[in-house]
């Protein structure tokens, strides 16, 4: 969905929109396809990527806020549809920075030999917790998945770390109310719509999200400097253009997509990484820089040696 196509149902414009939030276009699931099809099809993706099987996953890590029903959860729905029927799978929810918790959930589990190779996904239906009257909320948000696998290997004293080196979680319950969905079945027993107080959350997006990178950075005992690539969470081109600078790093060291994808919550930061693995920029032995924030709020950061 194109900005002019949505400037057809609500007051807005392709200019006002790329000139606040850099947004070009959004995708949209179809009538009857749910975040466990996006999430199935991305899985398949990632599992061909790898050269790896369903048979070889022993855990599957679904982070989403828009699961397709309150239980069971999505994680499940795609063990069945991929074939799996061993192992164990579970949604994680922290909203836009779900996939952050999820890698770094998959990276302890891994870690304490409770698995040895992960799925790890982010998808969303993100379009179905919006009023589509309200020109603050839906121009920004958009529906998509995207997936990795993570395994055990086993490195020798002469070889460089791989994979996750170190991360950063955080969470603040005060700030609920500035970036929420007003329903719930414990609540109001519907699904609800987004409501966002945008100053506040731009306010306190870029601080909180170089607090976390740096936090990760320093428990792996790297700089700035040596990063190759920061995939943040694509939500305002503002807020990945104020996170870069306030870091340090020269915008080619951005991997920026949201003009693309819009803000797709969980799934915008393997979107992200899809793209620029494709494409050919982030290469084996790459430092890349996972970053997300969302409503909570919640906030992490993940270091990665691609």
């Amino acid at each position: 969905m194109t900005n002019d196509e949505l400037a057809k149902t609500v007051e807005t414009s392709d200019e006002w929109i790329q000139q606040r939030v850099g947004i070009k276009q959004r995708h949209i699931a179809a009538e009857g396809e749910f975040t466990s099809d996006l999430a199935a099809a991305a899985a398949r993706s990632a599992l061909a990527d790898a050269g790896l099987s369903i048979e070889d996953i022993d855990l599957i890590v679904v982070a989403t806020t828009t699961p397709d029903y309150t239980f069971p959860s999505a994680a499940t729905l795609v063990q069945m549809k991929l074939g799996m029927h061993h192992g164990f799978a579970f949604d994680i929810q922290a909203v836009c920075s779900g996939f952050v918790y999820a890698v770094t959930t998959a990276d302890s589990y891994i870690k304490n030999g409770l698995a040895r190779r992960v799925l790890v996904i982010g998808a969303e239906t993100f379009s179905r917790l919006l009023d589509w009257s309200d020109r603050t909320t839906c121009v920004l948000f958009g529906d998509g998945a995207g997936a990795i696998v993570m395994e055990r290997m086993d490195i020798g004293d002469d070889e460089p770390d791989r994979g996750v080196l170190s991360s950063a979680l955080r969470s603040d319950g005060r700030h609920w109310d500035k970036l929420y969905v007003d329903g719930g079945p414990s609540t109001t027993g519907t699904t609800g719509h987004v409501h966002m107080q945008g100053p506040e959350v731009f306010r306190h997006a870029v601080g909180k999200i170089t607090d976390v990178v740096y936090q990760s950075l320093e428990l792996a005992d790297y700089g700035v400097d040596d990063l190759d690539w920061f995939v943040p969470h694509q939500a305002n081109k503002r807020i990945i253009e104020g996170a870069g600078a306030k870091l340090g790093l020269p915008p080619e060291k951005v991997v920026m997509t949201v003009d693309m994808h819009a803000n797709t919550s969980a799934a915008s930061v393997p979107l992200a990484l899809s793209v620029a693995v494709r494409d050919g920029r982030i290469k084996q032995g790459d430092l890349v820089m996972l970053e997300a924030m969302g409503g909570g709020f919640t906030w992490g950061a993940s270091l990665i040696r691609w």
